[in-house]
């Protein structure tokens, strides 16, 4: 089995021939014939034994699919199902790494948010945020400042270089904006704070 052509007439040349015209007979001879050169081709580069067994099955599966363009002109039928294994081996090392790395890509991801996050307070900050992105620019950055990033009037003053009596006026029109709106959509918070809960 080293690949080389056969001369006319031999067995392994009724096999090939029996084989590209379909003889499902052939199939499994060749099976029973070229199938542990290929196995161990495929378990001299593969580490797993499973995958190993499965590039085996696939090599064959992909012959007998595609016997038509087996040529004996060009070669033996078990150098055809060799070459046609290297080929199955290499799609396997892809698939492997790629899984690989999406397994590494997934490992670091961050940790998922930990149970027990009251969804009334997820819900109101969703609420929020969808009405802080209706304000003007000015309101709603001071506003973002001031809860979601926990700053004072001094330091968001700082931070912007707006005068402080500004980023106040910002801010207490911005809250004024969203009252407002929560009482015409009847969706005031009321008791729930929803993280807007007063200013310093």
């Amino acid at each position: 089995m080293n690949g080389s052509r056969h001369e006319p007439g031999t067995p392994e040349d009724d096999l090939a021939d029996r084989f590209r015209h379909g003889d499902e007979l052939a199939l499994r001879e060749a099976y029973d014939r070229y199938g542990r050169a290929v196995f161990h081709l495929a378990t001299s580069t593969l580490v797993n034994r499973s995958d190993a067994e499965d590039v085996t099955q696939a090599t064959f599966v992909a012959a007998w699919l595609g016997r038509d363009t087996f040529d004996p002109a060009r070669g033996s039928l078990v150098g055809w199902l060799l070459g046609i294994a290297r080929r199955k081996v290499v799609d396997r090392l892809r698939s492997v790494s790629r899984d690989n790395r999406v397994t590494e890509a997934v490992r670091q991801l961050p940790e998922p948010v930990a149970p027990g996050v009251d969804p009334d307070v997820v819900v109101d900050r969703l609420v929020v945020a969808d009405e802080l992105a209706r304000l003007p620019a000015d309101q709603r950055r001071m506003l973002e400042l001031a809860f979601f990033d926990d700053l004072t009037h001094q330091q968001i003053a700082a931070v912007t270089g707006v005068p402080l009596g500004t980023v106040k006026s910002h801010i207490r029109r911005g809250m004024a904006s969203l009252k407002r709106r929560w009482e015409v959509d009847g969706a005031a918070p009321g008791a729930r704070s929803a993280g807007l809960s007063g200013t310093r």
